[in-house]
């Protein structure tokens, strides 16, 4: 085996090691972001309603946006649960993020921060592509 080919290897391996840390890390991390993006998301709507639609159009639309508000309270629960237990962090968030953490350290070592930036862009095109493939119907 020559160089070029440990290379192609490792890099395959660190690509897998990344996306499995990485998925881990963001089934915790998604819920807090995607929190902020639907409290904003919010925001917004109700800054529309306030003075674009006629009476009886708003009450209807209300309604829709008191059912938001409480899904997005629902989640708020579901992520403190998520990452507190008995008021302790989450063992498996800590991990996460440290394993995920250490994974990004070997790979710059091994193949320096341009290698671990050429594996993220992998990442999130394979992510990104899985979402619009998910959404096509």
């Amino acid at each position: 085996m020559n160089n070029q080919d440990e290379k192609n290897l490792k890099k395959r391996y660190f690509v897998w090691l990344y996306k499995g840390a990485k998925e881990i890390f963001d089934k915790f991390e998604r819920k807090f972001t995607q929190l902020d993006i639907d409290k904003d998301i919010l925001f917004e709507m109700e800054k529309e309603l306030l003075g674009s639609y006629l009476p009886h159009e708003k009450e209807a639309l209300q309604r829709q946006i008191n059912d938001f508000q409480q899904y997005i309270e629902n989640k708020e629960k579901a992520c403190a649960e998520l990452r507190d237990q008995d008021k302790k962090i989450n063992p498996e968030f800590i991990f996460s993020e440290i394993k995920l953490d250490a994974v990004e350290k070997v790979i710059i070592k091994e193949l320096g921060k341009k290698g671990l930036e050429e594996i993220k862009s992998l990442y999130e095109e394979e992510m990104t592509g899985r979402i619009l493939k998910s959404t096509e119907h």
